[in-house]
């Protein structure tokens, strides 16, 4: 939609008359799953036109995104989009008819408000109230992330989150992806090299290079680089001209407090927002985006840190016995430490062989390695908790849910044997009502319709269903 180091108006016309025609044949075509649903989609006919590409429009016009000048332009652009959809919805009434609901709606009463900026919203209102509208909504600002990769741009009205990239594929290698129009940019400044790519690569943002002028600097801004005062001042002038509501995440550093939260939220309703993300970095273990190398990630710098040998095994250990109960039978899961803390797990099942033993002697081998490999006993734990098969069953008020889950449990609990890193002194009692192999099975459910299975015959069965495990 740049012309001339400017929007092309009339194309974006176009391109909106079309989207408005196309969003409300959907309608049209579309099959719903209940008739209520059908009843209620055709007799509002809402439609949610949106945008996309916005950081990448302001790179391309030199504004950065933080700065007035790109909040009166995302006003000037939403309000022209929002215009003539509500003009072409307007011509497809003529044609077709309003929306069923017209009558009861805000058009109708004289209701709708639109401050007029470029646009003669008066003169459009008017005309509504008297010919009708297609749609009772044109416009919504949706997330576009996976879109938004496939057209090779920014995302909705979101700010880019990374200038590079770095993407590892096989046998190490690490490809760089840049921003084409950073890539342009650089390229005019002759400053296009590897080396300051990735260097970019490490932070994504060129904010704290010396070396790039302030004028790029300036204009080159990603999400981080941007205050969330600025973020809501942007969804806030596209919210303005938006029927629906507008996506949008409002990026915090690391360091935010809940004052800075309750801050960004009292400006948001201020200005007018529907509605508010906030994401503070790192606040989650995995996140779908990150910027740069993090405390917690692996390092890479030298060739020795690249790859993690396990300590070695002292010829003396000592730890506990843990006895579970299993929908596979008796499982006793000993845990050993070191001078370091945990170094071993051994896992024995009661009169099982085959796969199921194989199975368990992996997953206490892998345990052992992870944890001489300074891996943390929680992250192990993590991984096994949940696992499900199909014979859990209820032991000692928890469910246990398979062989591996029961694992998970037992690190957990000796998570709770330790002090200072010595396991505490343990007393024993003896279980006053021994439960029978028969009642404890009984316990277990069925995997298929969900009741008590029982041990008979040999095996285990649901009198329910008919499932066997056998």
């Amino acid at each position: 939609m740049v012309e001339d180091a400017d929007v092309n108006w009339g194309l974006l016309r176009s391109v909106v008359r079309d989207s408005v025609d196309f969003l409300d044949s959907v309608i049209d075509q579309s099959k719903f799953p209940l008739p209520q649903i059908d009843e209620m989609a055709k007799g509002n006919r809402k439609i949610g036109l949106g945008v996309m590409g916005w950081a990448d429009l302001l790179y391309q016009l030199k504004i950065p995104y933080m700065s007035h000048e790109a909040v009166e332009l995302a006003q000037r652009t939403m309000e022209f989009i929002d215009y003539e959809a509500k003009r072409r919805s307007m011509e497809l009434a003529e044609l077709k008819g309003s929306f069923p609901n017209f009558s009861e709606s805000i058009y109708a009463k004289g209701e709708l408000q639109r401050e007029s900026l470029h646009c003669d919203w008066d003169s459009l209102i008017a005309e509504i109230q008297e010919k009708g509208i297609r749609n009772a909504t044109v416009t919504t600002i949706a997330p576009t992330g996976t879109i938004s990769m496939i057209a090779d741009t920014s995302s909705g009205i979101e700010p880019q989150f990374s200038l590079v990239y770095v993407k590892n594929v096989m046998d190490g290698e690490k490809l760089l992806y840049v921003n084409k129009w950073f890539e342009a940019a650089l390229e005019e400044w002759g400053m296009l090299t590897q080396e300051l790519l990735e260097e970019v690569s490490q932070s994504g943002s060129i904010a704290h290079i010396t070396e790039i002028p302030d004028e790029l600097a300036g204009i080159f801004q990603t999400a981080h680089d941007i205050s969330p005062q600025w973020h809501i001042r942007m969804q806030a002038a596209f919210q303005k001209y938006t029927d629906n509501a507008v996506s949008k995440t409002i990026n915090f550093s690391n360091a935010a407090t809940l004052n800075d939260i309750r801050q960004a939220y009292e400006l948001a309703y201020q200005l007018g927002c529907k509605g508010l993300t906030v994401y503070r970095d790192g606040s989650r273990d995995n996140q779908v985006l990150s910027a740069g190398t993090t405390s917690s990630n692996v390092a890479v710098a030298s060739p020795e840190n690249k790859k993690v040998a396990p300590r070695q095994r002292p010829e003396i250990t000592h730890g506990v016995t843990q006895r579970l109960e299993t929908g596979c039978g008796h499982m006793y899961v000993t845990i050993n430490t070191d001078s370091h803390g945990a170094c071993e797990v051994f896992v024995q099942m009661g009169k099982v062989g085959g796969c199921a033993s194989a199975q368990l002697e992996a997953i206490a081998r892998l345990s052992s390695l992870a944890l001489r490999s300074s891996i943390k006993i929680e992250s192990i734990i993590r991984q096994l908790k949940g696992i499900r098969c199909q014979s859990p069953m209820w032991y000692k008020g928890k469910m246990i849910t398979s062989c591996g889950d029961a694992v998970g449990q037992a690190l957990e609990q000796f998570l709770s044997l330790q002090v200072g890193g010595e396991i505490k002194s343990l007393k024993f009692h003896a279980d006053p009502s021994p439960v029978s192999s028969e009642s404890r099975m009984s316990a277990a459910l069925c995997p298929d319709c969900g009741s008590t299975i029982e041990h008979l015959e040999g095996c285990l069965k649901c009198p329910s269903c008919g499932w066997s495990k056998c």
